[in-house]
């Protein structure tokens, strides 16, 4: 057991050196300190770079919804849930079609104007009417069963009806080649250069109007737009000879 003596003679060494400037406690061997702090860290495992994000394609999104569709009502609701074009959303109405889809003559145009926009119906307004006299003309009529079914490429309008942009067109190029092989006509007319530059990939409709091309195994003729024609009444000359090219064709 300690005594008094020997704990305040304890106390008087720390002290003493507390005062000499040894003021931490040391181990019973020494420590090289310059050694310790040179000491390399250990690295850190490298972290991996972070992968790049695979760019979303909204073709290949229109691409799947319009495989998906099975019927043509199944076609037009894939049309409405579709999303990916900028055009849906300044438009009042989906334009899907118009007629008897078990027709042998399906029209495809080229995008609606307001007229169609305000009707959800394709070729409705000026253009429209002038297009129910020439098909009428040769015995054709969108009210009458199994006589002629219209839609367009775009089934919604372009702002101020400005000319439908080569993306807007491969977005909805799909639906367009999905409604054709759903409708299943025996003949295709398409009116104007939108359509020729989206389902024949040329433009020029001036000098392909009137020569029979193939969509597939499908005949295709290539036909002005009758837009065109209200603003060129001369060009009626060559539309009604495409019609009558058309009427034969049908026999």
């Amino acid at each position: 057991m300690e005594t008094w003596e020997s704990f305040e003679a304890a106390r008087a060494a720390l002290a003493w050196q507390v005062e000499l400037g040894a003021d931490e406690a040391i181990c019973d061997a020494p420590v090289d300190r310059y050694a310790a702090s040179a000491a390399p860290k250990p690295k850190a495992e490298p972290r991996s770079a972070p992968q790049p994000k695979a760019a979303h394609d909204p073709v290949a999104d229109a691409r799947a919804a319009a495989a998906a569709a099975q019927d043509l009502t199944g076609l037009r609701a894939a049309m409405a849930a579709f999303e990916g074009c900028d055009l849906k959303r300044g438009a009042r109405n989906l334009v899907f079609s118009d007629g008897d889809p078990a027709a042998r003559v399906m029209i495809v145009g080229e995008a609606p104007g307001r007229d169609e926009d305000l009707e959800g119906r394709p070729f409705v307004g000026r253009a429209g009417q002038l297009l129910d006299r020439m098909l009428g003309a040769i015995g054709l009529d969108r009210t009458a069963p199994a006589s002629v079914y219209i839609t367009n490429v775009l089934p919604w309008r372009p702002p101020s009806n400005r000319e439908p942009k080569p993306d807007e067109i491969a977005l909805m190029l799909p639906f367009v080649e999905r409604h054709i092989a759903l409708a299943d006509p025996e003949i295709l007319v398409l009116m104007g250069n939108i359509s020729c530059q989206a389902l024949l990939g040329r433009r020029g409709i001036t000098k392909m109007r009137g020569q029979w091309a193939k969509l597939g195994a499908r005949p295709v003729l290539p036909m002005l737009h009758p837009a065109y024609l209200l603003r060129t009444p001369t060009a009626k000359r060559d539309a009604w000879s495409d019609l009558l090219a058309l009427k034969a064709r049908l026999g």
